[in-house]
């Protein structure tokens, strides 16, 4: 599996580059398909971002994370 760093997926945001890309628990997801992160927001977060850490104030479980694929992982 490829491995990215923080650098390459802050890229992935929607704006710079076309993917919309986040991170969990050092695998990094394409949630570009997902009309919630359309323009590469969610509510108060943004993609390209590691979101390990915030996902303990979403309304959700990480079970969120298993509708999109892992096309890599955090270095």
């Amino acid at each position: 599996m490829k491995v990215f760093t923080k650098n390459q997926l802050a890229l992935r945001n929607g704006r710079d580059k076309e993917e919309i890309w986040v991170a969990f628990n050092g695998n990094i997801y394409d949630v570009g398909s997902s009309r919630l992160w359309r323009n590469g927001t969610h509510y108060e977060h943004w993609a390209g971002q590691d979101l390990t850490e915030e996902l303990k104030d979403a309304p959700h479980t990480e079970k969120v994370f298993e509708k999109f694929e892992i096309i890599g992982k955090l270095s």
